[in-house]
């Protein structure tokens, strides 16, 4: 029988996974300047190769859910942060531009099962809890982002290469792993017994309600996506800030984007999931504007300290909602979820690349802030949805 002390234990375990995935991504993606540079390669090129993390994770899309589905999350989480790690480090070895994009599509693979795997044990024990808690998880993830652009900034400061900076973060999440493994969710089968029932196939066609949910992540995503790829490269070309300050930018929306989904979960118990959709948009926007249109170092700072707080909401309410789908089990929910929003990873990185080499970055940035309200277009239809799935 499960003791009252349970509860924590996991929640503590499965923050711990969401730290790990966060800090992983986050040291790849403070040094994409660097990798940049190195590799000699341009706006449409970077673009170009950024098209293999999304292309990796889209792959694994059905794979991952029919894997958590059938041998769990646990296993399955094990599995996917073992070849996360060994990834980075690969990350660390590459000299040529092909041999970086086949390294980031098996690393999107990795990032995908560690996806899928953990949101469907955040979803287990969120519905222990009773209560809306995914929106910390994901904060823990942003934390790491936060403190990943942090440790490379004093990395590069100490002239450390990428392979060394990746071995140590490697070497790290491994033995966080190790200490949180057996305190992870056992099953998965944590649902309503109502559901239990009407529940019966992993393969089901999405609602109206799942692709909404998709939708709205995917407009989330493409800013999300737009900051951990091009933020630190729109500093270094656009601001032009001394080198220790090219990184500033990222930091400030990581370190929001964590103090967001924080407050997350209260404040959509306090005013409900389609008014905190509805805002984040808005943010989103305004803070992408703000550094489009006032281009220096202290606005474009605060624009995207904007933009990390606008997306640091949706995508954690998202998966939230789609754990509670009447006729899907969790990991194809939330696999279907992450299967529409994460094009915007696909779609969003390149076409900046793309639109930065044909025009520049500042109009690359303006057209995502216009993605970005989309997910305040579409927070009224999801009211609708919301109440026919309840």
């Amino acid at each position: 029988q499960m003791n009252l002390t349970t509860p924590s234990r996991y929640r503590v375990a499965v923050s711990s996974f969401f730290f790990i995935q966060g800090l992983i991504f986050a040291s790849w993606a403070s040094r994409i300047p660097d990798v940049k540079t190195a590799l000699q390669l341009n706006d449409a090129a970077l673009g170009s190769v950024l098209f293999a993390i999304p292309v990796g994770q889209l792959s694994a899309m059905a794979l991952s859910g029919y894997l958590v589905s059938r041998f769990g999350s646990r296993k399955i989480l094990m599995l996917g942060v073992l070849l996360y790690i060994a990834g980075l480090i690969g990350l660390g070895l590459v000299t040529t531009a092909w041999m970086l994009s086949v390294g980031l599509f098996f690393f999107g693979i990795a990032a995908n099962l560690c996806n899928i795997s953990v949101n469907t044990q955040g979803v287990g024990v969120e519905h222990l809890y009773g209560r809306s808690i995914m929106a910390t998880f994901h904060g823990l993830w942003s934390l790491a982002g936060f403190a990943g652009g942090l440790i490379s900034t004093w990395v590069v400061g100490c002239d450390m290469s990428p392979f060394s900076h990746f071995c140590m973060v490697g070497g790290f999440c491994l033995l966080l792993l190790l200490l949180m493994r057996s305190a992870l969710l056992p099953s998965d089968e944590i649902r309503r017994p109502e559901k239990q029932e009407k529940v019966k196939s992993v393969f089901v066609k999405p609602d109206r309600y799942i692709i909404l949910l998709g939708v709205i992540a995917f407009g989330n995503m493409v800013c999300e996506g737009t900051m951990f790829d091009w933020s630190g490269v729109y500093f270094e070309q656009v601001i032009d800030p001394p080198k220790e300050w090219v990184r500033l930018g990222y930091i400030a929306c990581m370190c929001t984007m964590a103090c967001g989904r924080f407050i997350a979960d209260k404040l959509v118990i306090r005013f409900g999931v389609v008014p905190v959709i509805r805002t984040s948009g808005l943010i989103i926007a305004a803070g992408l504007l703000l550094a489009v249109l006032c281009p220096y170092l202290v606005t474009a700072t605060i624009g995207f300290l904007l933009v990390g707080f606008g997306i640091s909401s949706t995508v954690p309410i998202c998966y939230s909602l789609a754990g509670k789908s009447k006729i899907m089990l969790p990991g194809v929910a939330l696999a279907t979820v992450s299967t529409i929003g994460f094009l915007g990873f696909l779609l969003g990185p390149p076409v900046i690349g793309f639109i930065a080499h044909a025009l520049n970055l500042r109009w690359s940035f303006a057209i995502i802030a216009c993605i970005g309200i989309m997910t305040t277009l579409l927070a009224p239809a999801l009211k609708r949805c919301l109440k026919d799935n309840n």
